[in-house]
Formats: structure tokens, sequence, C-alpha cells
């Protein structure tokens, strides 16, 4: 019998103690909850339901998920969910990928204001797309946004930066016009490198003239006034980075994109490789040498600690939607764009696609012909050692 993989859950709970222990037995709450969420997850813990074949009979337990976002168990469910949403939402041109990073020194700056400056991220990174596409010299034309914020590196350490999906282009100022971009090339990086430079040391200071800024530990001195002046223009003098992927090749090809960027968490189980007493070892991409596999191994409470910087605070948006994408008549601006495309309409929400109809719905594992049906919903289990999974549910 091939052994289990390696899971995430399986590091929690063999050194979630150690990890305590390194905190001093004090660990803030919100990482507290995705430790005991992460380790319980499809577990006895959880409670579950007993599924039966409705072909041959066979039956199965199934036990409930987490559904914490910082869950690498949790997130193909959401990702599906997700994905289904979206579907009919892709215009029928070019989709850009845009990146927006901001430079390492601002990053323990952003562990302690994890909420203010992650949301200065998001506002630079769309202010700044939608400011030079309206302008006449580029596009000239309002266009829409996708925005996901990733806190990640390959390595798990903290790296925050905003994933923009973009059509390649928009609405003319009249909306009377579809304007498109230039084949291939949707806005000039450099240009919009400075723009968002400008803008978010521009919303970065604002921030601090409302104290709305924490400093902390190293960090102390930058609540003066002048301290903090002179790490802005220490800021203003870097250059820093937009990178711009080039088009994708299609509706279908957009929508797997976006929903391979927009339910990703820190790091998926796929990408652990072993653990050996209190060492982890993890698959890791090395893009400065042409994206070699490259594996990682550190000891089981730094890994959880690089793991648990990127909890995001609670109710924090990590999927944001601007210009023609924003929430607030979203429908109508998309049917607007498709009518000056001469696109076909969208399809209604409940015709998305078979596998969103079929959402929910398992192919028994013995048989393989019959669906999986839930007869039984309990609220947890008690381990019972001499006593087999079948004689239990017969009891039920």
């Amino acid at each position: 019998m091939a052994r289990a993989r390696l899971e995430l859950a399986d590091v929690v709970r063999a050194h979630r103690d150690d990890f305590a222990r390194y905190r001093g037995g004090r660990i803030p709450s919100a990482e507290r909850r995705v430790l005991d969420d992460v380790a319980a997850c499809r577990t006895e813990a959880r409670g579950g339901h007993v599924e039966e074949c409705a072909t041959c009979g066979h039956r199965r337990i199934a036990y409930n998920s987490c559904r914490n976002r910082h869950c690498p168990k949790c997130q193909e469910a959401a990702r599906a969910t997700w994905l289904a949403a979206r579907e009919r939402e892709v215009l029928p041109v070019e989709y850009f990928h845009v990146v927006f990073t901001v430079p390492h020194e601002l990053g323990d700056l952003a562990l302690q204001n994890k909420a203010v400056l992650y949301d200065l991220l998001f506002r630079a990174s769309s202010e700044t797309l939608l400011t030079l596409a309206a302008d006449p010299k580029h596009l000239g034309g309002a266009i829409g946004c996708l925005a996901v914020l990733h806190t990640w590196g390959q390595t798990l350490e903290h790296h925050p930066h905003v994933h923009c999906l973009v059509p390649g282009g928009g609405l003319s100022q009249d909306r009377t016009r579809w304007v498109s971009c230039r084949q291939g090339f949707l806005l000039p990086v450099l240009v919009l490198a400075r723009l968002f430079r400008g803008r978010f040391l521009h919303l970065l200071r604002e921030a601090f003239d409302r104290d709305a800024l924490a400093f902390r530990g190293r960090l102390a001195h930058l609540v003066h006034p002048d301290a903090f002046r002179s790490f802005l223009t220490a800021l203003y003098e870097k250059d820093w980075v937009v990178y711009a992927k080039p088009p994708f090749g299609g509706p279908a090809l957009v929508l797997r994109y976006l929903a391979r960027y927009t339910s990703r968490v820190a790091l998926s189980n796929r990408r652990l490789v072993a653990m050996q007493e209190d060492r982890v070892t993890f698959l890791w991409k090395d893009y400065r040498h042409d994206s070699k596999t490259r594996k990682m191994t550190l000891g089981a409470v730094p890994f959880l600690r690089r793991f648990l910087l990127h909890i995001l605070p609670k109710g924090f948006q990590r999927i944001r939607y601007y210009g023609l994408l924003a929430n607030r008549g979203r429908a109508a601006q998309l049917d607007r764009c498709r009518t000056l495309l001469a696109a076909a309409p969208a399809p209604p929400t409940e015709d998305l696609t078979p596998a969103a109809a079929a959402a929910g719905l398992v192919t028994c594992p013995a048989c393989q012909r019959g669906r999986m049906i839930c007869v039984l919903v309990v609220k947890s289990w008690e381990v019972v050692a001499d006593v087999s999974w079948s004689s239990r549910l017969d009891s039920s």
C-alpha cells in the first residue's frame, strides 16, 4: 500500500507544541485558530457524514472540512465555486497579467500593519492601472481589473504583491465604443512602476499623518516625523518593480489562470516532500534560474513561523474588483462591453457548466458508476479502537 502523502496538517500536529514553546506559550488567537483548523480539517474532530452509493450500496465516512481560507485542503472546493461564478464574466478579448510588488524595505512595516499596508497595495495598484489606461496618450479607455493579494515568495518568506488580471481594452469616455489595446501590449511597464511608486508612497504618508500606522521593535524610531520622512525619501529613490506577462491564449486559459491565483495559499500540500524528526523539506521554484524546481529543508518551527506570516486579518478581502469589474454595476458594464464587442450574451447563472451543475456529486470509488449520497450526518465521533467502521455504521 502506498504511503499517504505528507500534508501541512501532519507538520502542525507533530510540532504545534514545539511552536508554542518557541512563542513562550503565547500564540496569537488568529494563528492558534489556523493551526487548530488545519490540524482538525477532515478528521473525526470535525464530525462528518456517511455516504452511500445509490447503485452498489458501498458506504464510507466523509469528514467535514474546516473551511479556513489558509488551509490548503479547503482551497479546491473554493476554487471550483469561484470559477463557476466568474465564467460568465470573461470577455472575448486578450487578457493581461500585471504584478505590483513593494520593495523589501516595507516588509516589516507591512507585517506590523497588515490591514493598512495591504489595503494601500490594492488601492495604489488599481488606481495606477485605471489612471494610466484612462490617459488618451496611452489607452484612453475605462478598463476593468481583478486583483488578488499574495504575501509569500516561493520559500515562504514575506513578499507582498498583487496579481492583476486585466482585459485588453475598455470603454471610451462616452461609453459608446470599445477601445482595444495594441495586440500583445497593454500599458508601458516603466510608467506603471513610477506611477505606482508615487501613488503608494503618497497613500502611506497619508496613513502616517492620520496615525493609522503602528511602529514596534526595530521600527519604533519611525514614529518620529523626521525619521519617517527619511524612510519615504529612501523608498522614492528606489526603482519599484511592476511586471507584465504576455496576454493569455483565450477565455478558457484566462479562467484556469484566474482560478489558479485566486485560490492559492502560501503552501500547497503538493509541495511538501518529507518530514524527518524536526525537519521539513518542501519544493520551490527558483525563478532566477529558469524556474528550476529545488528542495529546501527548514526546522519545523521556522517552517511553521514562515507559514503563519501569511495569515490575513479577519474579514480582509484578498480578491477585489475595480473599474468595469467593480461589484456595483458589474453586470450592466459587462453587458455593455459585450454589445460593443458584438459578443454573445453571457449565459444564465444556472447554465454555467455541467461541472457546476454537478457540484457536490461524487462517483462511487467501489463500482465507479453510482453517485455517493449522504445518508447520515454526525457532529462528532469518538475514537473506539476495537470497533470497526462497518459495525459502527450498522449500529447507527
